[in-house]
């Protein structure tokens, strides 16, 4: 028999390579195929929070609203932050907390929860917007007085941006894990909707790819490994992973992350908005965990109508040590809420 030749010799590696090749492209193949025939995205979702729950009919589309009303007071507006996952769940401890002593109100913002989850470019102004909707509506039904209003993480730059337009709604502020005290704080002030975040939007959003990418990121290991990241311990809350999960798995669900991970929601120079803000200011913070940088904070901590509390905690502080963060937000109140 003759000796293979050179030629010989390497078609067999070449096409074992070829094969090698391929394994990426079958491995996508099989999860997009798996994404739509085997996840279910309209999986059941029940409220994240107890009392009534509506549906507002605002500018910034349908707004889904919590409240709960039968104590007196001055009426406090809870913000959840904003993420791949985000939902009202994220601020349950609180609404818990108060919903006895004075009417309570959380919302889901643009692209989560039980608001609208169109197909659309999220920005900041959509969702100040809504903030602004839904407090014009609670300020309606309790006589036009001022509230408080009391925002998570990147929500906290939305707020503030609310409160610099609409001073006289807000009677103070609370910033709970605010962004914005890193190197984003005295950053150029720059539309990313003009400026690439609306086309790395689209890119992440195609009709083939989009929903199996989304379903890589809101996988059960996926949110387990980012919320330990921001509780910075493995000791997270389950019933919010719980939740979170749910929420992640219904219609539209991926249209508000998209625009949030192309950048396209986060506000630039923060700084200017919180420096800016003549209310009374509450922010606290945790030490520990991947969202802790406040480098800054020193910028705005020695004002007369700021108070910057600090906890030994992760980004959620609230799920952590709900005791010292309520006495702290107390205090806050019973020196500046007159």
């Amino acid at each position: 028999m003759p000796a293979p030749t050179r030629r010989d010799r390497s078609e067999p590696r070449t096409g074992l390579a070829a094969k090698l090749a391929l394994l990426p492209l079958g491995a996508a193949g099989a999860w997009i195929a798996y994404s739509r025939f085997g996840i279910d995205h309209r999986r059941p979702l029940h409220p994240a929070l107890p009392g009534r729950h509506e549906c507002l009919e605002t500018p910034a589309g349908g707004i889904g609203l919590y409240g709960s009303t039968a104590a007196p007071g001055v009426p406090l507006l809870l913000i959840h932050s904003v993420n791949a996952v985000a939902n009202a769940y994220e601020i349950r401890p609180l609404y818990r907390h108060y919903a006895g002593s004075r009417p309570v109100y959380a919302l889901d913002l643009p692209g989560f929860g039980f608001s609208e989850r169109s197909d659309r470019v999220y920005t900041p102004r959509l969702m100040t917007d809504a903030i602004h909707a839904v407090v014009a509506e609670i300020r309606h039904r309790h006589g036009g007085g001022r509230i408080d209003a009391l925002a998570l993480s990147l929500s906290c730059e939305y707020l503030a941006a609310a409160a610099l337009e609409a001073p006289g709604d807000y009677r103070s502020l609370g910033l709970l894990s605010p962004t914005g005290f890193d190197a984003r704080f005295v950053g150029r002030h720059r539309d990313r909707t003009r400026h690439g975040g609306a086309v790395a939007r689209a890119m992440l959003n195609t009709p083939l790819w989009g929903e199996p990418l989304f379903d890589l990121l809101v996988s059960r290991p996926s949110m387990r490994f980012f919320l330990e990241k921001t509780w910075g311990s493995s000791d997270i809350d389950e019933g919010l992973l719980a939740y979170d999960h749910a929420s992640a798995h219904r219609p539209g669900a991926r249209h508000a992350p998209f625009s949030f991970l192309s950048g396209a929601l986060f506000p630039d120079a923060p700084g200017h908005l919180y420096e800016a803000l003549p209310l009374p200011v509450w922010m606290i913070h945790g030490v520990r965990g991947d969202f802790v940088d406040y480098r800054y904070a020193g910028r705005v901590a020695g004002r007369p109508n700021w108070v910057v509390d600090v906890l030994p905690t992760g980004a959620f502080p609230h799920f952590e040590d709900l005791p010292a963060v309520t006495r702290h937000y107390d205090a806050f109140l019973a020196e500046f809420g007159g």
